[in-house]
């Protein structure tokens, strides 16, 4: 799993990188890599989502927790409203493995 904090939705993250960084593992205890702030909607968006809304019908991202699960060699398996948890993607993950 990894994390790209984005402030588009709701203004939720609008500090700096290690402000949320701080906030996700003392709160949440994050595990898993986050990554810089960047945009996932609109012209701003970074490539990477720009590359996963593409591949998925392109419709925006919702809220940034919306998941994908991408296999080994690169390619979108499943895309994952943000409601769903890891815990509820682990079956399919270890389909994967």
């Amino acid at each position: 799993m990894l994390a790209f904090p984005c402030n588009q939705f709701g203004a939720q993250e609008p500090g700096t990188d290690a402000e949320i960084l701080e906030f996700a593992t003392s709160k949440y205890g994050a595990p898993f890599p986050m990554f810089s702030k960047i945009e996932v909607n609109g012209d701003g968006s970074c490539e990477l989502y720009q590359w996963l809304r593409g591949a998925t019908e392109g419709a925006d991202i919702s809220w940034n927790f919306e998941k994908f699960l991408i296999d080994r060699e690169g390619n979108i398996v499943r895309r994952y409203n943000p409601m769903v948890t890891p815990e509820d993607i682990a079956p399919d993950v270890a389909q994967l493995l």
